[in-house]
């Protein structure tokens, strides 16, 4: 049996814009809406990112 990722290791596995738009949420603890401006993307853009990329995490971390 595989050892369980850490939060590092599963945040470097994904795709760079979501890596960047989770860890500025969660970790940097910016709003969608800021997100959006400092990236130049769309707010619904910004959220849909967030709603998936917690459940990614969420089912790689085994939560």
């Amino acid at each position: 049996m595989a050892a369980p990722k850490t939060l590092a290791e599963v945040l470097e596995a994904l795709p760079e814009e979501e890596r960047i738009i989770l860890t500025l949420s969660y970790l940097r603890q910016m709003s969608p809406s800021e997100i959006a401006t400092l990236l130049h993307v769309p707010e619904k853009s910004v959220e849909a990112v967030i709603a998936s990329g917690k459940a990614r995490l969420t089912a790689q971390l085994g939560l």
